[in-house]
């Protein structure tokens, strides 16, 4: 990008971040872009994510913190560590030259994503068909589901403690599965019922297979046979029995991978934008930093965020907590005072997506304050519900420092609520890491058709979250930002 010092971020009339690109940085805008796009073809699941995340990030210098602790290693400026939490969140540090009590520059996202999880029970035949049972995660439109082709992804914990990794349905030699609808030609009543009732969400059955197997014993029932066949199939791929699928976490998400959206190529159609198209820039932005930083770096990528940040992979959960405690352990600077100090004086982008502007469905939007494609990364200053309900609500003060650091470093960003005041609303990971006292906005990517299968996003809006997240890591400062 360059270093041109003028006004590029937010003012009341929009500017669209295409416009200030030269062709070789519109080349690099694209270039980014299909490294996004891999990454978003091959990691469908939080699992995938966390664990290409730790392989790459290792790769670049990162240890493992864990291990670290087990060797009785210790930590001091310049390092760069990173630990896992239960294969489905990560996180890690750049140790900075300043004290870490002052505080550390943390970015945030989440990398799970809606989809549909199989039961603990779920291969059952009905009618000559073998279909397997789920419950959708997350908030969707579970019509939206139906008549496209599904994989299979996750993992099988067998009682030897074996793991059986599952990815099923994205090779182009692969079977894919799925939910069925019902034909326009007999829906009449089914056409007549409220969205959230078209499909329901004991429906969303994944029809999975049709061919009779033969008798095991005299006990197989012969309404059994095409699950029988089935089973025969899995065990013969995986070497897993019927009773596995009680230890197995499996997801079904939508096969295929991530795709150019628009005759103009300046978008990307694909699954799990929301939220990998925080995720993705965010890590990239710390694989980014010099080998110097002043301020301690880090980024925090965590699980459960699509069902209330629940659990011990969520961010309600202590994980965060504990591993800087772990952090300052290391660098022999461990206090219950210093750990308090460290979080409460450190600033956070809680990356989440926002809902772009559709022309399509304009009256849940109010224009002037609304996130548009390919305007720049977007900032929140709350989001919750009717009367800012569940919202972290960040301060002006803070807001400013963000605002300096963006415009500072030609970064195109804009703000946004999320919709129409009392249209509907929703939340983030920003308030859970608010109350810890910490300064705290929320910040993101502009995505339409957010939680459906296939979502998406502007190229130079990735591109513009990349540096916006690098520049803040770089830039900001406890009190003004340098």
């Amino acid at each position: 990008m360059n270093n041109q010092k003028s006004r590029v971020g937010l003012n009341m009339k929009r500017k669209n971040a295409w416009n200030k690109y030269n062709p070789e940085e519109r080349k690099q805008v694209f270039a980014f872009a299909e490294e996004y796009k891999s990454f978003l073809s091959a990691c469908k699941t939080e699992r995938e994510c966390a664990d290409r995340m730790a392989e790459e990030i290792a790769e670049a210098g990162y240890r493992d913190l864990d291990k670290m602790i087990e060797n009785g290693e210790t930590l001091s400026a310049g390092d760069k560590v990173y630990r896992c939490n239960r294969g489905k969140g990560i996180v890690m540090f750049r140790i900075g030259t300043e004290p870490i009590e002052k505080g550390m520059n943390l970015l945030g996202a989440h990398i799970d994503s809606p989809r549909l999880d199989l039961k603990q029970n779920p291969l059952y035949e009905d009618s000559g068909l073998a279909l397997l049972d789920t419950h959708y995660y997350g908030g969707i439109k579970k019509y939206q589901w139906t008549a496209r082709p599904m994989a299979l992804h996750g993992v099988i914990c067998k009682e030897d403690g074996t793991k059986v990794t599952v990815c099923l349905g994205e090779d182009p030699d692969d079977p894919v599965i799925g939910v069925t609808d019902l034909l326009p030609h007999l829906a009449s009543d089914q056409m007549k019922k409220e969205g959230r009732l078209v499909v329901e969400g004991e429906d969303l059955n994944l029809l999975c297979g049709s061919i009779p197997g033969q008798k095991v014993n005299e006990k197989t029932e012969k309404s059994d046979l095409v699950k029988t066949y089935i089973l025969q199939l899995l065990r013969e791929k995986y070497g897993i029995e019927e009773s596995d699928f009680v230890s197995a976490e499996l997801e079904a998400v939508p096969a295929g991978g991530a795709r150019d959206f628009g005759l103009d190529r300046s978008m990307i159609m694909s699954y799990g934008h929301d939220d990998r198209v925080c995720a993705f820039p965010s890590y990239r932005a710390m694989l980014s930093l010099s080998d110097e930083v002043g301020r301690t770096c880090a980024c925090l990528l965590v699980d459960k965020e699509e069902i209330g940040s629940v659990g011990a992979t969520g961010m309600h959960s202590r994980f965060f907590e504990n591993t800087v405690a772990e952090v300052l352990e290391r660098m022999g600077q461990y206090s219950e005072l210093s750990l308090r100090r460290t979080i409460e004086r450190s600033t956070m982008l809680s990356s989440d997506v926002s809902a772009a502007f559709d022309p399509n469905y304009p009256s849940v939007m109010e224009k002037n304050n609304c996130c548009y494609l390919g305007e720049g990364m977007v900032l929140n200053k709350y989001t919750g519900s009717r009367g800012k309900s569940g919202s972290n609500d960040a301060s002006a003060e803070f807001i400013a420092k963000v605002r300096r650091v963006f415009d500072e470093h030609n970064v195109s960003f804009q703000t946004a609520e999320l919709g129409r005041v009392d249209q509907g609303g929703g939340g983030t990971i920003a308030y859970i890491m608010g109350n810890y006292g910490m300064d705290v906005i929320d910040s993101g990517v502009a995505v339409l058709n957010m939680h459906a299968p296939s979502e998406i996003v502007s190229k130079a809006d990735v591109w513009e979250a990349f540096h916006g997240y690098l520049a803040f890591l770089k830039n900001m400062k406890y009190g003004t930002p340098a």
